[in-house]
């Protein structure tokens, strides 16, 4: 079924992206701006946060995306925190659905429509395949590996910013960052670009894609966070580079900060200036 993927058949991607709405539509949708006080709860701190629909939805998506494929494994946000031996997975051999149930939980958990559901799919540490499902904006965007990227059904291109135009860059918040992350970021306070702090990361990948923000830049390298959005953007033309120049690794071991942007002009301008800072 991964050979149907790739040769551009779709078979395989049109039953994940099937998966991702059935499992928004039973375990996310009906709780937004339904969840009762003790649905949502701390992880590591006030703006970490999970819910009964983010442990409902992972459940079902590794139910039916394992079904699809057999003998592939899901690595998700919701199962990593319960064991971090999952993670391992992601070096193995076996297929791997890479998945964040509630991108933005805490988004999703104050009524606000910014969160989305991520799903991506991985082969010995190559993503091949990638669903961002926003929901509350029914929209719908996939990516497969040399076959472009598309929301709801439509091809979308990055782009490029226009010459001399300021560049606008969403970055890691700096409560998650450390000293000399934060000073990497910081670097990005520079004439001609404007950096704030990201929102779902899986939105702000969309949003580079469709050409409306220029970049992002990020401290953290959760493959959940990051996988979707990383092939989603480029398929739609951009780039992305860790802080030494290499590709971002889905398994980790990554040179932090990095960055995706809507080309590779782009990208090499905020490494170069990241790595400066």
């Amino acid at each position: 079924m991964i050979d149907e993927l790739l040769d551009g058949s779709g078979t395989l991607s049109a039953a994940a992206e099937g998966a991702v709405r059935d499992a928004a539509a039973a375990e996310v949708v009906p709780r937004w701006r339904r969840l009762a006080t003790h649905e949502v709860l701390e992880k590591s701190g006030p703006h970490d946060l999970v819910t009964v629909a983010d442990r409902a939805a992972e459940a079902h998506l590794t139910a039916s995306l394992t079904r699809l494929l057999p003998g592939s494994v899901v690595v998700g946000e919701e199962s990593v925190h319960a064991d971090p031996a999952v993670y391992e997975a992601l070096k193995g051999d076996a297929p791997v659905w890479i998945v964040d149930p509630v991108d933005g939980t805490w988004h999703f958990a104050h009524g606000d429509p910014g969160f989305c559901m991520l799903v991506a799919l991985a082969v010995r540490g190559e993503v091949l395949a990638s669903w961002t499902y926003a929901p509350a904006r029914d929209e719908m965007a996939v990516a497969v590996r040399g076959h472009g990227a598309r929301l709801n059904g439509t091809r979308i291109r990055a782009g490029a910013p226009a010459p001399g135009a300021v560049l606008r860059v969403a970055t890691s918040h700096p409560d998650y960052t450390t000293a000399d992350q934060k000073a990497a970021l910081l670097a990005l306070d520079t004439e001609g670009v404007h950096a704030r702090p990201c929102g779902s990361a899986g939105l702000e990948y969309l949003a580079v894609a469709r050409g409306e923000l220029d970049a992002v830049a990020f401290s953290w390298e959760y493959a959940w966070d990051h996988a979707a959005g990383l092939l989603l953007v480029e398929e739609a033309g951009g780039a992305h580079a860790t802080l030494t120049g290499a590709r971002f690794h889905v398994a980790g071991g990554n040179a932090l900060p990095f960055t995706a942007a809507r080309d590779r002009a782009t990208a090499d301008r905020v490494r170069g200036l990241l790595a400066g800072g």
